[in-house]
């Protein structure tokens, strides 16, 4: 059996490939890939045809042959010329936009009857649907098409509900740690959140405290084609410097979302799938437009949703968030969470089995993991830091580097950040480097490397070494080496560690000769404990 999936873009394609656990193991089903022509979205498409090693054949070829089936994630384009039976899947979630001058008047895309049913042909032989509701919606439109629609659920919600349980992986690999992580969603088009907001994304980065919170971005796959990885990095480079996590377009998106602590989107449908997974705080970055259809689920997750005027506003914004808005929302875009979620690719599998006559495979379906998303590229190497000093407490707050924004000092990583930023630097640290099986090395020792730093910087007054998350060597100009060994909070049966860089900074703008200095860094309290350093801690290689 001769199975055709044709992709019409990068997104679409993307959709597909999360049903394949569908035909898994069955060796009676060939799987073929397609590129509808068309449209302005298709170049990364054939691509990640490439990545995955699946088998593609030209469009004409494909419009020569005779497929058992053939399956999609949108309507457009010339299907029509394709022979076989044809499955069409959303590629999103609540059909919430249209765009004018395509198509029907204010017709949801991807329930378009003209797109549907082209030169009055016949619907798709099924129609896979992931609400009841939008079956009615589709009879308003076009009764014949609905007749031939079913309820299957949506099989990319189902994996982000099975990744749950790896939400503390995916933190880990992004290197979140307890910071607080909040990801702007922009869609494609004019009235995206990119094309709107195009600072947006710096001005979160420059306002929130690197300790306690890490901005990421999910952009849609047609902006990526759009735009290209290589213009898109150079657009969101203050950002992305600054530390920000830019999701990749095929499942990292995904993964991103599940570890989110809280979303600000537009009027894009990747919300939904946040609201209907965790139901965190969603806030609404969208002025309105042509594109949104009223009193779709998009639609209403919006009206309830806290609005983010200026980037300031975010912390008033997060706590005005009323917990179960998104949900309730994302209920009329999804099956019910409690009854019938979790079965999308079972009752899918059921539905193109029948269309090509045979028997599914006697193993189960298995839900397909969302994978480990991949780290920032880039991090800080250079911090304005702002200290105040209350009682016993040093209250430190991070900035990038690179804003221009008021601190009590500049923190640099000494052989990461530039030699403009390290002659600046008040306090220069590094990290100690992993051994290496070089077979020529030459390494310093902790003392030395102090030492060193000092007299090659004289703007710097404190250096120091991180050794390990709870512990750093140091030095203040004039004074003698001293160990801070850190003695993190724990919260609910974890521990919680910070990066031991900003307690440095506590330590650095202390009075000389303290033995213990409370830091407050992100929200939390850390004691560091000071003493004379040994002369193991001082001889350690570097």
């Amino acid at each position: 059996m001769a199975v055709l999936f044709a992709a019409r873009s990068a997104i679409a394609l993307y959709r597909l490939l999360d049903l394949l656990p569908v035909f898994a193991g069955d060796a009676r089903v060939s799987r073929v890939f397609t590129l509808v022509p068309g449209s302005d979205f298709g170049v990364d498409a054939l691509a990640a045809v490439e990545r995955v090693g699946a088998r593609s054949v030209p469009w004409d070829e494909a419009c020569r042959d005779t497929y058992d089936l053939i399956v999609t994630a949108s309507p457009k384009g010339e299907l029509h010329l394709l022979r076989g039976p044809r499955v069409l899947l959303p590629h999103g979630a609540g059909f919430g936009k249209t765009f004018h001058g395509e198509g029907s008047a204010d017709a949801p895309s991807g329930l378009d009857p003209e797109h549907l049913m082209p030169h009055g042909g016949p619907p798709p032989a099924l129609h896979a649907l992931a609400h009841p509701g939008q079956i009615d919606r589709l009879a308003a439109l076009s009764p014949r098409a609905a007749a031939r629609a079913a309820v299957v659920g949506d099989p990319t919600l189902e994996r982000i509900l099975s990744s749950l349980p790896l939400r503390e992986s995916f933190r880990a690999a992004l290197g979140t740690g307890a910071r607080r992580l909040i990801v702007l969603a922009s869609t494609w088009g004019g009235e995206s959140l990119l094309r709107r907001r195009p600072d947006l994304p710096f001005e979160l980065a420059a306002r929130l405290p690197q300790d306690a919170y890490q901005l990421g971005l999910i952009v849609h796959p047609n902006e990526w084609s759009r735009t290209g990885e290589f213009e898109l990095s150079e657009r969101l480079a203050p950002a992305l410097d600054a530390g920000m996590v830019l999701a990749r377009p095929y499942e990292d998106w995904a993964s991103v979302l599940v570890a989110a602590d809280a979303l600000i989107t537009d009027h894009g449908s990747t919300a939904l799938y946040y609201a209907a997974a965790l139901d965190g705080p969603v806030l609404a970055a969208y002025d309105g437009g042509d594109e949104l259809i009223p009193g779709s689920p998009m639609a209403e997750l919006l009206a309830h949703a806290p609005r983010l005027g200026r980037a300031e506003e975010l912390e008033m914004a997060l706590e005005s968030y009323r917990v179960g808005t998104g949900r309730d929302a994302a209920a009329s875009a999804f099956l019910s969470p409690a009854s019938e979620q979790g079965s999308a690719l079972e009752r899918l599998r059921l539905e193109l089995y029948r269309l090509i006559g045979l028997s599914p495979p006697v193993a189960p379906v298995t839900v397909r993991l969302l994978p480990i998303p991949a780290p920032p590229s880039r991090t800080p190497s250079a911090f304005a830091v702002r200290v105040r000093l209350d009682g016993d407490e040093t209250h430190v707050e991070r900035f990038p580097g690179h804003v221009d924004a008021p601190a009590l000092h500049l923190a640099a990583e000494y052989g990461v950040a530039g030699e403009r930023q390290s002659q600046s630097a008040a306090l220069l640290y590094r990290r100690r480097d992993r051994a290496t099986a070089a077979a020529y090395s030459v390494g310093w020792t902790v003392d030395g490397w102090i030492s060193h730093v000092l007299d090659s910087y004289p703007g710097c007054r404190t250096a120091g070494v991180v050794l390990s998350p709870v512990h750093c060597v140091a030095r203040v100009r004039g004074g003698s080496l001293v160990s801070v060994r850190i003695e993190p909070p724990r919260e609910n049966g974890r521990i919680v560690h910070s990066d031991p860089a900003a307690v440095l900074s506590a330590v650095h703008a202390r009075p000389a000769g303290v033995s213990r200095v409370t830091c407050v860094i992100g929200g939390r309290r850390y004691e560091a404990h000071l003493s004379p350093a040994t002369a193991d801690e001082a001889g350690r290689i570097l």
